[in-house]
């Protein structure tokens, strides 16, 4: 009887032992950011920074260096925001999107849409119709509501402004204390602003695209 109650005792203390050990992982694991919440901060922090910065409305056709081109630091458009957020991060979509339409130039609206026949580094990752193809071929295409708590910090929105003109920005984690919405940093003309724009235009895409091989560059 003596031996078969130690054993049980045993029995009850390896268990405990396993238990303890798992709950010791799941405290630990709790700890570590996961890989989309360091993205999600790391993007917005670095939309919200694009607030910070003038820069005046240009949509003018620019040559620029490849990787890493860019327009004059002072003027540009609502996909310029989306490009340098994202270059602030070390994620530089110039270079993706171009790789992309190079493989498989008939997925995007080029010919379609501007008649073009092949690529331009200069342009193709500034047009929000090409963004809005490679956002849905490598990252997540969201449903589009009118719920505000579907909007995710990092989320990327797309819009149709009156005039056919297409638009982009990025949700952020702050929410406007009036409407409960998150509130999206955008170039609409008056250069990079935090406003509360989700649901003031029809939307026409949602989107969220975390790099698969994505690792922080920032603190």
């Amino acid at each position: 009887m003596y031996k078969f109650e130690s054993r049980m005792a045993l029995l009850h203390m390896d268990r405990l032992k396993i238990r303890l050990l798992g709950l010791c992982l799941m405290g630990l694991l709790a700890t570590q950011p996961s890989l989309a919440s360091s993205f999600e901060h790391d993007l917005t922090a670095a939309a919200l920074e694009r607030t910070e910065h003038s820069v005046t409305y240009n949509g003018a056709y620019y040559r620029i260096d490849y990787p890493n081109g860019d327009v004059p630091a002072d003027i540009g458009v609502c996909a310029d925001v989306i490009i340098r957020a994202y270059r602030a991060i070390g994620v530089d979509l110039q270079v993706l999107v171009h790789e992309d339409m190079a493989a498989h130039f008939d997925a995007y609206p080029s010919r379609r849409i501007w008649g073009l026949a092949s690529t331009d580094t200069n342009i193709d990752h500034r047009r929000v119709p090409n963004l809005q193809t490679f956002f849905t071929r490598h990252g997540q295409s969201l449903p589009v509501t009118r719920k505000p708590g579907d909007y995710a910090p990092g989320d990327l929105v797309t819009w149709m402004l009156p005039g056919n003109l297409p638009h982009i920005g990025i949700v952020t984690d702050q929410v406007s204390a009036e409407t409960g919405n998150p509130l999206i940093v955008h170039n609409i003309g008056a250069g990079p602003r935090l406003e509360d724009r989700l649901f003031a235009y029809p939307i026409t895409g949602h989107y969220r695209y975390i790099p698969p091989d994505y690792r922080r560059t920032t603190p």
